[in-house]
């Protein structure tokens, strides 16, 4: 691709977390393009080409089976009168803020050196040139590399201000890197998290997905807690653990476990997270229902959805898992139904895994017994036999069958006639 954009008489450099990865040892997922030719021209030059973005206008280009980002050089914004070439009015600016200094639109094109002051972190604004395999650096990111530092460029109030997902990612690539965030960086977080509020949900949830479906999952929720961050993408689970501290349990045992499946490249879902993410608001919800004689089921039925819909409002949950994710909680209490014909009705249910793996999650948090974990890890390894004697033998009693009423006597017997 860089030799091709070459070739048509282009710039092209890969740039950002493809090149950062690469120097530190890591083997990076993707990779990004920067060049000079503007979206349009991109789109001239690959058959297999879309243009997408209005906030940042992008070109995604096919090759073979992988999708390459590529982005034209940015620049400050610059006025009609500093810029001849400026484009754009009041009705479709090309650099758009609101009143925050949060960028709403950024197509301002520029020059190399200009892209490289308009990106986040000096690691990210390290420029490989296919050409002669040198880096262009013009920020000081090597440095930082050789420093395992976490620097943003410029004052980090005003980069923050512009995008608050930068926190975010902060933390995300200091952990992934095994590098510290430059204090001048890390000491606005707390006062600035709430800025995250002002993010789109649907954004946030793929920051979220980055941030705990990896191996850095633990250290991550846990940088996320001590700088505020958290409290703000979730802030009824910050408040409900307050009330029910033990939940935290789980969410450690879902993060540990999700970061163990990355590593032994095992799928992972996000439906399971959210779960364990939004336990302790569960179960603050949950707890007046119970002391007014509701069942658990009862409880979690009746509350699920409002956990849901409430949650979407600071970070998406798309359907395709929150469904999946209620499943989860309401399948709980059916473990505790081990008589008769249940046990194999629950191991059958599509949910009935994630909801056994969420069972296990709570035993080790307290909040069920060793011996029913134990019960259905053995229910399933057993043979048919087995599990029909375990069903039979299970602590607890069935509960009585209902009399069917009889039809036409309102449930009288009806006289024989000899």
């Amino acid at each position: 691709m860089l030799y091709e954009l070459g070739r048509a008489g282009y710039q092209a450099y890969l740039v950002g977390g493809g090149v950062r990865d690469l120097l530190a040892g890591i083997q990076p997922k993707d990779f990004d393009v920067a060049t000079d030719a503007r979206p349009e021209e991109v789109e001239q030059v690959f058959r297999r080409c879309r243009l997408i973005g209005r906030r940042f206008r992008l070109a995604h280009v096919r090759m073979g089976p992988e999708i390459i980002e590529v982005a034209t050089f940015r620049a400050q914004p610059r006025s009609s009168d500093e810029d001849p070439d400026h484009e754009g009015d009041e009705d479709d600016p090309l650099h758009l803020t609101d009143d925050g200094g949060r960028i709403l639109r950024d197509n301002v094109y520029g020059t190399l050196e200009d892209d490289a002051f308009r990106r986040d972190f000096t690691i990210n604004a390290l420029y490989y040139r296919v050409t002669d395999f040198a880096v262009v650096d013009y920020v000081g990111g090597m440095d930082d590399m050789r420093a395992r530092r976490v620097r943003l460029i410029g004052d980090p109030v005003t980069r923050y201000r512009e995008d608050p997902v930068r926190m975010l990612r902060a933390v995300r690539i200091a952990n992934k890197l095994g590098f510290s965030i430059d204090p001048p960086a890390a000491g606005p977080l707390p006062d600035m998290a709430p800025l995250l509020a002002e993010v789109p949900p649907a954004r946030l949830f793929d920051e979220v997905l980055k941030l705990f479906l990896s191996t850095q999952a633990e250290k991550n929720y846990a940088d996320l807690t001590s700088t505020g961050l958290f409290a703000a993408l979730f802030p009824m689970t910050a408040e409900a653990l307050q009330a029910f501290p033990d939940t935290e349990a789980v969410i450690h045992g879902a993060l540990a476990g999700t970061a163990q499946r990355v590593r032994d490249d095992r799928p992972v879902t996000p439906a399971f997270l959210y779960a364990a993410l939004l336990w302790p608001v569960v179960r603050q919800a949950v707890d007046p229902l119970l002391a007014d004689g509701a069942s658990l089921a009862q409880a979690l039925t009746a509350t699920g959805s409002d956990v849901v819909a409430e949650q979407v409002e600071r970070v998406a949950i798309p359907r395709r898992f929150s469904t999946p994710m209620r499943e989860i909680w309401q399948l709980q209490p059916r473990f505790e139904r081990r008589r008769g014909k249940r046990p194999m009705r629950l191991l059958e249910h599509p949910r009935f895994r994630a909801a056994y793996d969420f069972l296990l999650l709570r035993v080790a948090a307290g909040e069920a017994d060793q011996e029913l974990a134990d019960w259905w890890t053995e229910f399933q390894e057993a043979n048919p036999v087995e599990r029909q004697h375990a069903a039979d033998n299970a602590p607890g009693t069935r509960e009585p069958r209902r009399r069917r009423r009889r039809r036409g006597g309102g449930g009288r017997r009806r006289n024989r006639q000899s």
